[in-house]
This record gives C-alpha cells, sequence and structure tokens, in this order.
C-alpha cells in the first residue's frame, strides 16, 4: 500500500507560497507558507506540515489503540485524542522537538493498569509513531 500527497511551491521560502493535495482530496491545492506556519497565530489560514503530522499521529494512534483494546478483549466507547507537535527554532533552523498525545478514553471494563500498558503499547507501535521515533512522544492518558 502506497499513500502520495502533492506539493507545489513558487518564489522565496520567506515570501513564497504553496498548496498541498493529498490523493484522497480531503487537501486539495490547500495553501501553505511561511506566513501561514510561523505567523498566522489562529492557524487557519491554510495548513503546514507540523499540523498535518499532527493529525496523522492522533488518527494513527487512535486506531491502533482501538485495534490493541480489542486484542485485550476490550472495546471503547470513546477515544478522542489530540496530538501536539512542538516546533523549536535553533542554530540550524527549525526542529520538531517534542510530540505529545493527549488521550481521553472511555473504555467499559478495563482497570487503569491494564489501559495504561495497553496505551503506552499502541503508542511505541503505531506506525506514525515508528516513524517519528527520533523525537520525544509523551502519552498523557486519561480514563474516563
Amino acid at each position: 500500500m502506497m499513500r502520495t500527497a502533492k506539493a507545489h511551491w513558487a518564489g522565496s521560502g520567506q515570501d513564497g507560497q504553496g498548496t498541498l493535495t493529498t490523493q484522497s482530496g480531503v487537501l486539495d491545492n490547500q495553501p501553505y507558507s511561511f506566513k501561514l506556519r510561523f505567523q498566522n497565530e489562529d492557524g487557519k489560514a491554510g495548513t503546514n506540515p507540523e499540523e498535518l503530522i499532527a493529525a496523522a499521529h492522533a488518527g494513527c494512534f487512535t486506531m491502533a489503540l482501538s485495534f490493541a483494546l480489542g486484542n485485550a478483549g476490550f472495546t471503547a466507547t470513546a477515544l478522542d485524542t489530540e496530538a501536539q507537535v512542538t516546533i523549536t527554532p535553533g542554530d540550524a533552523g527549525f526542529s520538531i522537538t517534542a510530540i505529545t498525545l493527549k488521550l481521553t478514553a472511555t473504555v467499559p471494563g478495563i482497570s487503569k493498569e491494564q489501559f495504561d500498558a495497553v496505551a503506552a503499547g499502541a503508542k511505541a507501535n503505531c506506525p506514525v509513531s515508528k516513524a517519528l521515533s527520533a523525537v520525544p512522544i509523551t502519552l498523557e492518558a486519561t480514563l474516563a
């Protein structure tokens, strides 16, 4: 299986503009630029790579957790994950320095210890976590 996305860019890094398009069409010539990425406070005028990484990680981890819970004999009523990707400027440019997965889950019949173990396993084993393993990934899991 392979999934694709395309980026188009015109102009300099600082003043140029680009678009992102995904195979599914969810993004179709979605604008992105330096200004949208680093200067647009509410983040609603366009997307950026860090937002897309956050969406991919939240989705992957949550689905992996659902499967892991099923393998352990549990079914979640609700799994809600927010992924926070931190990007920090440094001498060599910007770097992604941390990812935090904030999970709130409703899983009938599971103990806190079982839940924590299954959630930690899902974090370690989802494909996006594996791909991003060079970045510290923190899981803040709450069992509702």
